[in-house]
């Protein structure tokens, strides 16, 4: 009898022990999640460039890639669907946020459009934070600009340097576009800066100063390549006269690159030139010098991104942390055309100016070659304006992945849940004072990244700025909100999206309409607007 008293006795605290050793060996893991902006489908070298990104190569080298993975299409759309699990409209982001220029800037007028987070949502750092995480953000914000309630600090970010603004100069940031500590905005810097390099100088110290053992999200959204073209001298000198050859050879050479790599199969084709710009072989000689120097400036920002992202990775390693840490690699749109020049924005004098953070851009010809193979580009819903590198590196999990290609089809609304369910965290129905909470619209992608049998989305839905798809397996359409009928390609033999099969498979057309209004309907996704 006394036995069998000691026995219960003991064994409760046997348990105890028991699941204090199992949690202790599942620790849970560190959260890096890092966006580029404006930076094209092709234009890293795991995904086909010849730009050296040997850092980010590494991470999908060791974990996983995936080939149909995708954005919103444009900057504060995408990281509203980012940061919330949700579609950009049911947060108030349907459109570009409000801006320096006003809180009215931008309004479409309706609930999916009022330009920043509402109150019925949560953001990743919000979640995370009350689980016990701590969360640090650097770099750009740009989900509600005036009011210091829509802030990141006021969001679930614990600690935070950046821009709240979109671009600003990468040398002196100022005026209406400064960078921002904390909650305050700060002085344009008065000696040698860089903002790639300042957004990893603090994200790397947020996580030394921290002085526990608990686990940290990490938000780091670099403002690279965006326009303006602002590069340091010495990472412009690797790459000028490296683009004499022109866009069109390099697009080939990308493509071949790709398939190389495993993205494609030997039938991908790439979408034709744009209309708008000529032929390399027609170019002078005088436009060709000029143009090759836009292009070294845009590859020396995504090659200076890069080696930031090498910090992070060296950091992780020296503190033991990198093989129970979760990365995310992608970008917030396809490459950017804006203005939509043919060699590029504003004058050749504008370049590196450091005062000025307007649209110094490389063009319509180089934002096709970051783009190889598809066509179009930022805010067009095409596959060239939606379609993201997306790499997940995680060694402790990501073990029968490391270096494959997934062409499983998934987006934004899938990150955060897949963050929640690697960290054990609970997603709220109530949050911000009683306020009721949209339900998470994405799956989990962590059984895919771990090897086991994925999920998948019956149908996928885009809109913004009048732009519409909805794909279906592998059919995909596209409309203008004020067209009356859709272009619809068969992506598994047309990814380039160069055929319209619609008259042949009105059925399909039909179905994809139906499901996109219902869409449409049930998720503020209808603009008072039509532009």
């Amino acid at each position: 009898m006394l036995r069998r008293v000691i026995l219960l006795l003991i064994l409760p605290v046997v348990l105890v022990n028991c699941t204090a050793a199992k949690t202790t060996k599942e620790k849970r893991p560190n959260v890096v999640l890092i966006m580029v902006d404006d930076m094209g489908y092709s234009d890293i070298g795991c995904y086909g460039s010849e730009i050296p990104t040997p850092h980010i190569d590494e991470l999908a080298f060791e974990g996983l890639r995936f080939s149909q993975f995708y954005n919103q299409a444009r900057c504060c759309p995408t990281r509203a669907s980012l940061m919330t699990g949700l579609f950009p409209h049911q947060t108030g982001i349907g459109q570009m946020t409000n801006s320096p220029k006003g809180d009215t800037y931008n309004s479409w007028g309706t609930e999916g459009y009022i330009g920043y987070l509402n109150r019925n949502c949560v953001t990743i750092a919000e979640v995370l934070k009350e689980t016990g995480y701590h969360t640090y953000m650097t770099g750009k914000w740009h989900l509600g600009y005036h009011q210091q309630d829509r802030w990141p600090m006021q969001r679930g970010f614990e600690k935070f340097y950046g821009s709240i603004a979109g671009a600003t100069s990468y040398f002196r940031p100022q005026g209406k576009r400064p960078v921002t500590l904390m909650n305050e905005h700060l002085p344009a810097p008065d000696s040698a800066y860089y903002t790639t390099d300042a957004f990893t100088d603090y994200a790397l110290q947020f996580i030394e100063e921290q002085e526990d053992d608990k686990p940290y999200f990490l938000y780091l959204a670099y403002t690279a390549p965006h326009w303006p073209l602002h590069a340091k001298e010495e990472d412009i000198e690797k790459f000028v006269g490296k683009y004499m050859h022109g866009w069109d050879e390099v697009r080939a050479n990308r493509l071949a690159k790709q398939k190389e790599l495993g993205l494609w199969d030997d039938e991908m084709t790439l979408s034709a030139r744009d209309e708008r710009v000529r032929p390399w072989s027609e170019v002078s000689e005088e436009q060709k010098v000029r143009s090759d120097y836009r292009m070294a400036i845009y590859a020396a920002q995504v090659h200076c991104v890069d080696y930031n992202v090498g910090r992070v990775i060296d950091l992780l390693e020296q503190r033991g942390e990198l093989d129970n840490t979760l990365i995310m690699f992608l970008s917030d749109n396809g490459g950017c055309a804006e203005m939509y020049d043919e060699f590029g924005s504003k004058p050749d004098s504008m370049i590196n100016n450091a005062n000025y953070s307007g649209a110094v851009s490389y063009g319509i010809g180089w934002a096709n070659a970051s783009n190889t193979p598809f066509r179009d580009y930022k805010v067009k819903t095409y596959e060239g304006g939606i379609s993201t590198p997306f790499i997940a590196h995680w060694p402790e999990k990501i073990k029968t992945q490391k270096g494959k290609i997934t062409p499983n089809k998934n987006y934004l609304i899938d990150v955060m849940p897949t963050i929640l369910e690697a960290a054990g965290a609970n997603y709220p129905e109530v949050y911000h004072g009683g306020n009721t909470i949209h339900p998470l619209e994405g799956i989990s992608m962590l059984p895919l990244l771990k090897g086991e049998k994925a999920q998948h989305h019956k149908f996928m839905f885009w809109e913004h700025q009048n732009n519409c798809s909805a794909r279906y397996q592998n059919w995909k359409g596209y409309k203008r909100l004020s067209d009356k009928n859709w272009e619809l390609y068969d992506l598994s033999t047309d990814r380039a999206e160069q055929h319209n099969v619609a008259a042949q498979n009105p059925e399909v057309v039909k179905q994809l309409d139906a499901q996109w209004q219902e869409w449409a309907n049930t998720h503020k996704v209808l603009p008072k607007k039509l532009k």
